[in-house]
């Protein structure tokens, strides 16, 4: 790096813009002044150690490590069209962080933030606890080991999403995405999964009432699902539960096994069910 700003406050209008081959370090990004956009259009920096309580800091910025950071909730809107982007260790509460970005790693951060990572393209998320509603909306090509979600609407309309060793808290997950592997997981919520189309699930443990209603292409290796009532309604399915299923619902085609089945319904369908149903004890 040619420049190294350390120790110093910025509040005024766009105060670093388009900072080239940079460190910012241990410096505060606040003030009277109220100024926005601090590092727009920045290309090839490292900010270190720094707190942010102005908006929009980050729009445009390309080639660029954030570590060890602070955004506070009123940095509002902070990562908007960046691209190739390290966040380590960082703590973001500003709202509508993420919107359509590319390239970009988390690792190790903790994010409070609605509408987190709309319409963005190959994320990496790894070792994060995260809280917003209506999470990586419209995202695709995404991968995301260790992740601690609590939040609601998520993963609605992602494309190509890969989650491991992860806990979802969630409600209305997954409606509409495609093609998305949750292996090794806890899967938590209301409602899940409706409307997908290449859903499959691994060893995970799926809770909540109503799961897995009108999908296309769905299975499920080597699961457990808790109180989960009405399953899989008009739903192409292939499911492997061990354990006890609350109730089946006119599920459209496919094979449903699993150890105990409390109730099996098949009425008042608008379709012809052809799916085989098939308790194991």
């Amino acid at each position: 790096m040619a420049l190294q700003i350390q120790n110093k406050t910025f509040d005024e209008e766009r105060a670093l813009y388009h900072l080239q081959d940079a460190e910012v370090l241990n410096c505060d990004f606040s003030g009277p002044a109220d100024g926005e956009s601090a590092l727009k259009e920045s290309r090839n920096v490292t900010v270190k150690n720094c707190r942010f309580s102005l908006r929009y800091p980050f729009w445009h910025t390309q080639v660029f490590r954030l570590e060890g950071s602070t955004m506070e909730t009123s940095t509002r809107a902070p990562i908007w069209y960046a691209s190739d982007g390290k966040i380590i260790d960082t703590l973001i509460n500003g709202v509508k962080c993420l919107r359509e970005c590319r390239k970009i790693e988390l690792e190790g951060c903790t994010v409070s933030s609605p509408e987190f990572g709309w319409r963005c393209r190959d994320l990496s998320i790894t070792d994060c606890a995260i809280e917003s509603e209506y999470f990586l909306f419209e995202s695709s090509d995404i991968e995301a080991d260790r992740l601690k979600m609590k939040g609601k609407y998520s993963f609605q309309y992602v494309k190509s999403l890969h989650i491991n060793h992860s806990e979802l808290d969630t409600k209305d997950a997954f409606w509409h995405s495609e093609n998305v592997i949750v292996e090794n997981s806890t899967v938590k919520g209301e409602y899940l999964g409706w409307y997908s189309d290449g859903l499959t699930l691994i060893n995970c443990k799926i809770i909540g009432t109503q799961p897995l209603c009108y999908c296309k292409n769905l299975k499920l290796i080597n699961c457990t699902m808790e109180d989960t009532d009405l399953s899989f309604e008009y739903s192409e399915v292939e499911a492997d539960v061990k354990g006890a299923i609350l109730s089946v619902k006119n599920p459209k085609s496919g094979k449903i096994a699993a150890d105990q089945i409390g109730e099996v319904i098949l009425e008042d369908s608008i379709l012809e069910s052809t799916c085989l149903i098939e308790t194991r004890s």
